[in-house]
């Protein structure tokens, strides 16, 4: 019955998002006619739809803590609602842009951005092979421990890494420039987020401090 009720929970949760997106990026665009939103729509989805029947498979209670949505610390609470924000406005503008012909961005450039987001996802993939306890809420698990391998070796927030890079992608991706002007605000977001992050895990996680000052990069080797 528990398995059911995974199932149901990942498929409800795949439907409503692609929903929801698809909403947001076709309804500006008064057409289902949108190519590059196609095109978004099945290198977003399709590689998500991938691993998360590889880990359905292999690692259930990983799935199980990355379905968890509801935040505690109070800072992330925050960031969501702006979060929340720029992704609607983020996701609306391709829409009308493709409607009014603001951007010309070449067919080779918009399949760059799309080969892009797919090499996130990959990237994605390893970092939750190598870290079962990658969720999407900032908190402690019972068992957990200090990952230093793999990805973790070079940075210690490599999907916030691979997610950077998936949202600069994002605007080529669309066909549109003006999609830069949001999406230029995530790496401040990403800044809040590992700041409270780091300060849950040093406090709580073991080996956590330790692993800090082994591993000195957060997000890109030698920047930051």
């Amino acid at each position: 019955m528990a398995k059911q009720t995974l199932l149901a929970r990942i498929i409800i949760r795949f439907v409503f998002g692609f929903g929801i997106m698809g909403a947001l990026l076709f309804w500006p665009a008064g057409t289902l006619s949108f190519p590059a939103g196609w095109m978004f729509l099945g290198a977003m989805f399709l590689p998500g739809l991938f691993y998360t029947l590889y880990f359905y498979k292999h690692d259930r209670a990983f799935l199980e803590r990355r379905m968890k949505m509801k935040e505690e610390q109070a800072v992330q609470k925050s960031l969501i609602k702006y979060m929340g924000i720029i992704y609607i406005l983020g996701f609306m503008l391709p829409g009308f842009d493709f409607r009014y012909g603001w951007s010309q961005i070449p067919l080779e450039w918009i399949i760059a951005g799309n080969v892009v987001i797919v090499f996130s996802f990959i990237l994605v993939f390893f970092v939750f092979k190598e870290n079962s306890y990658a969720a999407r809420t900032i908190e402690i698990f019972e068992g957990q421990e200090v990952i230093s391998t793999g990805p973790y070796a070079m940075v210690r927030h490599p999907m916030y890494t691979a997610v950077l890079l998936m949202f600069f992608a994002m605007p080529l991706a669309l066909g549109t420039y003006w999609l830069f002007i949001p999406v230029v605000f995530s790496p401040l977001m990403f800044y809040f987020r590992i700041k409270n992050e780091e300060e849950v895990l040093r406090e709580g996680l073991e080996g956590y401090i330790e692993y800090t000052d082994k591993v000195r990069y957060r997000l890109f080797p030698y920047v930051w």
